[in-house]
């Protein structure tokens, strides 16, 4: 029997552009994850939205590790 790894949400942004720049930073790690929420960068005015980051369960710690050490450079 072949156990799937499920996909945990690691993060929350409210900018879906700061989800896809945290998705492009765990990709150069060789983490795959994926974004799921809305992009609405066909209104003219900004929309609040919940954009979710999500890895799957076994790289859970790796990437959490990961968003915290640029979170912290960037301080």
């Amino acid at each position: 029997m072949i156990m799937a790894d499920k996909l945990v949400t690691i993060a929350t942004f409210t900018d879906y552009s700061e989800a896809d720049l945290a998705k492009q930073l765990l990709d150069d790690f060789g983490i795959k994850s994926v974004v799921m929420g809305e992009k609405f960068s066909v209104l003219p005015y900004p929309v609040p939205s919940l954009s979710k980051l999500q890895v799957f369960e076994s790289q859970v710690k790796r990437a959490q590790e990961i968003l915290e050490s640029n979170e912290k450079q960037e301080q």
